[in-house]
């Protein structure tokens, strides 16, 4: 059995918590903007829309795998999180009438201060580090490798 020293920590734990919090403020906030807009308005935007609904999901399902301490399923939410954000941002600029209407991820997430382009970063980096700490690095009391 484990000591509370030696017990492997919850991945929501420490920095966990921040990505956590971020991810669960964007889920609401992009979900809400989604409903709103394709129940009103999907016929004006319908890739934006749809991409900002995906968002949202996606968004929740990231929260929820880091709450749960679902690492793997955590690992992908985030890395379709950043391949859509950098695709989409992308396309955005390539291809503008497709997004007549900004999505969260369209031009890099810039309607929303870039935090869409930087949290799957960070959400990665969170995930790789824990992930490399729990498969054999020492942890020390804070949770850094020693």
């Amino acid at each position: 059995m484990s000591s509370p020293e030696t017990a492997p920590r919850r991945l929501s734990s420490g920095f966990g918590r921040l990505i956590v919090l971020v991810y669960v403020v964007f889920a609401v906030s992009a979900g809400v903007r989604a409903v709103y807009q394709v129940a009103t308005k999907f016929d004006q935007a319908p890739v934006s829309y749809a991409l900002s609904t995906l968002a949202a999901a996606i968004y929740l399902v990231a929260a929820a795998a880091i709450i749960k301490g679902a690492a793997h399923t955590a690992l992908a939410a985030v890395t379709v999180e950043l391949v859509g954000v950098l695709g989409v941002g992308a396309l955005s600029y390539a291809v503008p009438d497709w997004f007549p209407e900004a999505s969260v991820w369209s031009h890099f997430g810039t309607g929303y201060g870039l935090v869409p382009l930087v949290l799957p970063m960070a959400g990665l980096i969170y995930l790789l580090r824990r992930r490399r700490d729990a498969n054999g690095a020492a942890l020390d009391a804070g949770g850094r490798a020693v």
